[in-house]
C-alpha cells in the first residue's frame, strides 16, 4: 500500500541527510564520479526525467533547428544505435516503447505490435514499476499523448498516469506536475512527430516543423524542472529518446536504416558534455534510471541493458577508427565505413581452412558495425543482432558465398588471447551471441588451458540470440586459457560474437 505523496516527500526529505552511503552507492552503480563538494552534493535527491519523441528520426535533426535538444547534446552525451527489425519485431511503437521502458528486447518482453497481445510485463516490468517495488516512497509519474504508454507500457504500480489530447495538453500537464508536485521519476511521451512522419515523410518541411514544435515543448518541460523551488538540492538526470524512426516517404515498421535508427541523449552527473558514444542502446535507459536511484541491476531480472556509466569498451571496439569502406558489398554507400578482417591486439583469425575468394568483407571472421553489416542484405535476420555493441565479430557464410570462391565451405576460427585464470577455481566465460541457421552450418566454442588440447565448451546447431554465461572448471596449476570460436557454413546464415570475457 502506498503512502500519500506528501507524506512520502516528507519521509524522503527526512531520510536524505542519513542517506550519504546510499547516495555514494548510487553514484558507483551508475559509473559516475563522486561529487567533489562533499556531503552537501552527496545529499542531493536523485530525480529522473525521460522524454520520448515518437517517430523522431535522428538523421533529420541537423535540418531542424531544435535548439533545446541540441543544447542537451552539447551539455551531455549523444548516442545513436539501431533497433531490431522482423523477425524479432517490426519497428513499431508498441515494441519500441516497451523496449525502452523495460530494458529488454522484444524477444523477451514479447510485444511485437501495437496490440500488446502476449506481452510479458509480468516478467519484465517497466523501470517505474521496479522503482516502486524497490522503494514505494519514490514518486513516479507518466504523462503520455499515446494512451498505451500510460495504460499498458507503464504498469498500475506507477503513482500517477495522465494523458493528453495532444502534445500541447501533454506538455502543459507535465509542466504543471513537475512544477507543483514532488515527482521523482517522470516519463513524458510526445506523439505528434510520428503523425507528421506518417502524413508527410521525413523530407517534408512539415516533419521538420513537428520536430521543432516538439523541441519547444521539451524546452518548456526543462524550464519547469529548472524552476523547481528545490532544484538546487536535486540531482537531475535528463534523457531524450525515440521508439523508432521513419522512412523518407513516411511510415515505419520496416528494416531500413531510417526506420531502425534511434538515439539516446543524456545529461547529468557522469555524462561528459558534448560526448558521442557508439556502444549505448535504448535498452540501457531503464537500468540507467534505476542506477540513478541507487538500484543495482539484479541478474535475476535478465535485463539486456546496462547502466550507461558501467559500459566499457570490449576488445573489438577500438577497431572503429580503422574500419574500411566497401569492397564487394556494392549495395552500401561508398562513404560507409564499417568492417575489417584485421583482428584486434592479441586476437587472431585462423583462415587456414578457408577457400580462396568469396566476398572480401566476409572472408573468415570479420569485425563490423551493425550499420554496415546488417544493411548488406536486409531481411535475412541480421537486424536481430541487437545484443552486440559498437564493433563485433561476424562470420557470415551467406554473404561470403555471394562471390565466386574456391571449392569448400566457409571454415574460420576466431582465437582469443591467452587470458589469465586461477588454477583449481571455476571461471565464467561470457559473450553476446547471435547464431542463425539457414543451411548446413556449425558453430563450436573450444577452450584450451596453457596451450593444451582444445576442449569443447559449447556447440550451436539451432538459432540462438542471447548473452551466454558458461561456467568452466579450471585445472589445478593452470594460469591461462584461450577461447576458439569455429564457424563452418555452406551458403547458410551467420554467427556474431561480442563482449567476450573470462573471469573468476
Amino acid at each position: 500500500m502506498h503512502l500519500s505523496r506528501s507524506l512520502r516527500a516528507s519521509l524522503v526529505a527526512a531520510l536524505a541527510a542519513a542517506s550519504l552511503p546510499l547516495a555514494a552507492a548510487a553514484d558507483a552503480s551508475a559509473g559516475e564520479a563522486a561529487p567533489s563538494s562533499g556531503a552537501t552534493a552527496a545529499a542531493k535527491r536523485p530525480k529522473s526525467l525521460v522524454i520520448g519523441i515518437d517517430g523522431a528520426t535522428f538523421a533529420t535533426f541537423e535540418k531542424a533547428k531544435m535548439p533545446r535538444v541540441k543544447a542537451l547534446m552539447a551539455g551531455g552525451m549523444t548516442a545513436t544505435g539501431n533497433l531490431y527489425a522482423n523477425p524479432m519485431a517490426p519497428t513499431s511503437s508498441g515494441p519500441g516503447w516497451s523496449t525502452i521502458a523495460t530494458g529488454v528486447w522484444p524477444d523477451k518482453h514479447k510485444v511485437v505490435d501495437n496490440g500488446f497481445a502476449g506481452a510479458r510485463y509480468d516478467l519484465y516490468p517497466d523501470y517505474a514499476t521496479r522503482l516502486e517495488t524497490a522503494d514505494p516512497a519514490i514518486d513516479t509519474l507518466v504523462v503520455g499523448t499515446w494512451s498505451p504508454i500510460r495504460d499498458t507500457v507503464f504498469g498500475p504500480a506507477v503513482d500517477t498516469r495522465l494523458g493528453g489530447v495532444g502534445d500541447a495538453d501533454t506538455t502543459a500537464t507535465a509542466v504543471s506536475r513537475l512544477t507543483t508536485t514532488d515527482a521523482d521519476a517522470t516519463f513524458v511521451h510526445l506523439d505528434e512527430v510520428d503523425g507528421a512522419g506518417h502524413t508527410y515523410g521525413t523530407g517534408h518541411r512539415a516533419y521538420l516543423d513537428a520536430l521543432n514544435a516538439a523541441d519547444t515543448r521539451i524546452g518548456r518541460i526543462l524550464d519547469a524542472v529548472a524552476s523547481r523551488a528545490a532544484y538546487a538540492d536535486e540531482d537531475w538526470q535528463i534523457v531524450v529518446t525515440a521508439d523508432h524512426g521513419h522512412a523518407p516517404g513516411g511510415g515505419h515498421g520496416g528494416n531500413t536504416p531510417a526506420e531502425r535508427q534511434t538515439f539516446v541523449i543524456a545529461k547529468g552527473v557522469g555524462f561528459t558534455p558534448g560526448s558521442v558514444r557508439h556502444d549505448v542502446k535504448v535498452t540501457d535507459i531503464a537500468p540507467t534510471v534505476l542506477a540513478h536511484f541507487g538500484i543495482a541491476n539484479d541478474p535475476a531480472w535478465q535485463l539486456d541493458g546496462k547502466a550507461i556509466g558501467t559500459l566499457t569498451p570490449d576488445a573489438f571496439d577500438p577497431l572503429r577508427p580503422s574500419l574500411n569502406s566497401r569492397v564487394d558489398e556494392l549495395a552500401l554507400a561508398s562513404t560507409v565505413k564499417g568492417w575489417t578482417t584485421t583482428a584486434p591486439g592479441g586476437w587472431t583469425v585462423d583462415n587456414s581452412a578457408m577457400p580462396a575468394g568469396g566476398v572480401t568483407e566476409w572472408r573468415g571472421w570479420s569485425f563490423a558495425t551493425d550499420e554496415f553489416w546488417s544493411n548488406t542484405d536486409r531481411g535475412q535476420g541480421r537486424e536481430t543482432s541487437v545484443r552486440s555493441r559498437d564493433v563485433f565479430a561476424v562470420a557470415d557464410s551467406d554473404e561470403w558465398d555471394d562471390k565466386t570462391h574456391g571449392a569448400g565451405q566457409f571454415d574460420s576460427t576466431l582465437v582469443s588471447p591467452a587470458l589469465p585464470v586461477t588454477g583449481g577455481a571455476p571461471a565464467t566465460v561470457s559473450y553476446a551471441t547471435n547464431y542463425k541457421v539457414d543451411g548446413p552450418q556449425t558453430g563450436d566454442v573450444f577452450l584450451s588451458f596453457d596451450g593444451g588440447p582444445r576442449q569443447l565448451l559449447r556447440s550451436y546447431r539451432a538459432d540462438l540470440n542471447a548473452f551466454e554465461k558458461l561456467t568452466v572448471a579450471v585445472p589445478a596449476g593452470a594460469t591461462t586459457a584461450r577461447l576458439y570460436f569455429r564457424y563452418t557454413g555452406t551458403n547458410s546464415a551467420f554467427w556474431t560474437i561480442d563482449q567476450v570475457t573470462l573471469t573468476p
